[in-house]
């Protein structure tokens, strides 16, 4: 019996062909072409039109003629003299395709004329780390990755080398091999605008004497030229839009008269830590903490940073010379900053001011306990950036979502890192075309008649509910070995579908396990009301059934639910590390109800 089901497996394991179009599939295809072997181009439109909801006009990309064309001659090489009309495969596969039919936009249709301040920014914590936070190699290679990924926020931590006589980006007090400064600033040049033409800002964690800063100011100037926006109002009162900054280059960095004033640098012998690497599991913890290297202040007045190893700890207690101060702080578009005093005070408004807050993540969650209302008003004028707890030793990362509901601009990442708030963080800015820009919802931005902003800890009302149905994935046959998940039969496969986003639309579910099968149809249905529509992720992840083992991995996507076009659609999947398949996808349809 066991070698007979050996043969069975392998020989199923081994069927070529496509996925068979699923039964609802069929009904739609029998509709629209009205009972025929064909649907022509003009039902086709119909059916784009009532139930893809789109737009179709002729000029566009879905103009149903040319679509018909483009498809028949990719599938069969038909010539334009030849028929002008799908057969039921043909509607699957494009249906099934994740080029012509995607689950979001890809082009960039947001509003990009608000000034920056309004608009989420994706951005990278120690961006030049190629691994973990205490013994990795500095490299620009990390850098070039994030930026080609449309990352739009850089941060380096720039230092003196032994001989004080040039500048280093390295992590500091840590074992982490240091890069040159001028590599990176290269390759920041170089590609900064290959994957978005909007502003890239440079957040620079400075520890350099003051004359190092004017060696710094003209590395930056001679490399970046043109490119480097420099503002003449000092404290930028008024904010310029994504738009007016296309292919420009912005410098934020605390402006050298608050290092006078601070507190000198706590110096702290450093500690070895012995990291054991855990697997990703696979409930919704979000990460486990490995190791403590700080210890945390309750008090107002240090909570703004509590680790040695994050930015606005450090101070430089030189004198600076006037000329030295002015040429490096011409160049500083954002000026960030640590106020003195309780944290209220530090989220307070000024009129003649915008300027750059850091917090940690736990800062953050502090503040949001009890400041809510105040996160939210100082957001709408100044840039919140908000960077992961120093405990984070492996490069992991914490929930992006307590960020963005209070409107920080700048939720930072570990971006070489990995796990699920990585792949949100992917999924929130593949929105406006993955263009590394993403506008606040207009609510974040709102003022009520009696000067009141919107509260995180209101309870609302369900705005939207989102109805997905996923029919079927493949894809696997073609990206994996035979033996990658069983060594005998054909794969497991299930799904779990979810929402990330407000506490009160979390949730997560699984579709049954199909056995056996590299093709699996589930055509399961869920439905979520979403109170706020308009911060929730769909999380989508495929999981392959192991009885003895843990079950292994086999895709995952994250999709923006404002963005999702409704119909059916061909979602591609993404590996751990955020890489898309060359084939695994799924069909699903969405619709808002």
């Amino acid at each position: 019996m066991g070698s007979y089901r050996v043969c069975v497996c392998f020989r199923r394991k081994f069927k070529s062909g496509e996925a068979e179009p699923p039964h609802e599939i069929r009904e739609l295809f029998n509709k629209y072409s009205e009972g025929g072997a064909h649907m022509t181009p003009d039902q086709l439109c119909r059916f784009l039109t009532e139930v893809q909801g789109e737009v179709v006009n002729d000029n566009d990309q879905l103009n149903p003629q040319k679509l018909v064309e483009d498809l028949l001659h990719k599938r069969h090489h038909i010539t334009k003299f030849a028929r002008h009309n799908l057969t039921l495969d043909d509607f699957h596969h494009y249906l099934f395709s994740t080029d012509l039919n995607p689950p979001i936009r890809s082009q960039v249709h947001q509003d990009m004329t608000a000034p920056l301040t309004h608009y989420f920014i994706y951005t990278g914590h120690n961006s030049y780390l190629t691994g973990n936070q205490l013994s990795s190699d500095c490299s620009d290679i990390p850098i070039i990755k994030a930026l080609n990924r449309g990352v739009r926020v850089v941060e380096l931590d720039i230092w003196p080398n032994s001989t004080k006589d040039d500048i280093l980006v390295l992590h500091g007090r840590t074992l982490t091999t240091p890069v040159e400064l001028i590599k990176c600033l290269k390759s920041i040049k170089d590609h900064a605008f290959s994957a978005s033409p909007y502003p890239v800002i440079i957040t620079l964690e400075d520890h350099l004497t003051p004359e190092l800063q004017a060696k710094a100011a003209q590395m930056i100037t001679q490399t970046f030229e043109d490119m480097l926006f420099c503002p003449n109002d000092e404290n930028l009162t008024n904010v310029p839009s994504p738009e007016e900054l296309k292919y420009r280059i912005m410098i934020s960095t605390k402006p050298p008269k608050e290092y006078l004033k601070s507190e000198s640098v706590r110096r702290e012998s450093s500690k070895q830590l012995m990291i054991s690497k855990s697997k990703d599991s696979d409930d919704d913890d979000w990460g486990k903490e490995v190791a403590d290297v700080a210890k945390t202040k309750n008090d107002d007045k240090g909570d703004f940073d509590t680790n040695q190893q994050n930015e606005d700890e450090e101070s430089n207690d030189e004198d600076y010379e006037t000329n030295q101060e002015s040429e490096y702080k011409r160049l500083i578009a954002i000026h960030a900053g640590k106020p003195k005093g309780s944290l209220k005070e530090a989220l307070k408004v000024e009129d003649d001011k915008v300027r750059r807050l850091s917090l940690s993540e736990q800062a953050l969650e502090k503040a949001a306990e009890s400041l809510g209302t105040d996160l939210i008003r100082f957001t709408q004028k100044n840039f919140l950036r908000v960077y992961p707890k120093g405990t984070r030793v492996t490069s992991s990362n914490y929930k992006p979502l307590v960020g963005w509901m209070h409107g920080a601009q700048m939720v930072a990442f570990n971006m070489q890192g990995y796990g699920k708030n990585l792949w949100l963080m992917n999924g929130m800015f593949r929105s406006n075309g993955g263009c590394g820009y993403v506008k606040k919802p207009d609510f974040l931005m709102n003022v009520g008649p009696n000067n009141e902003v919107f509260n995180p800890k209101d309870k609302l009302q369900v705005k939207k509910t989102l109805k997905v149905k996923i029919y079927v994935g493949d894809g696997w046959r073609m990206d994996f070995k035979q033996t990658h998940f069983d060594s005998y039969s054909p794969p497991d496969f299930y799904a779990r579908v979810g929402i990330a986003g407000v506490p009160d639309d979390v949730t997560m579910k699984k579709t049954k396990i199909i056995e056996d099968n590299w093709i699996p149809a589930w055509d399961e249905e869920f439905t979520f009301p979403l109170t706020v529509p308009e911060l929730a992720l769909l999380r989508v992840e495929v999981h392959e059934y192991d009885m003895s083992e843990t079950d292994d991995f086999a895709g995952q996507t994250c999709l923006p639910i404002a963005e999702l076009k409704q119909g059916i659609r061909a979602v591609p999947l993404f590996d751990r590390k955020g890489e898309k398949y060359n084939s695994v996808r799924l069909l699903m349809r969405f619709d808002f109800i």
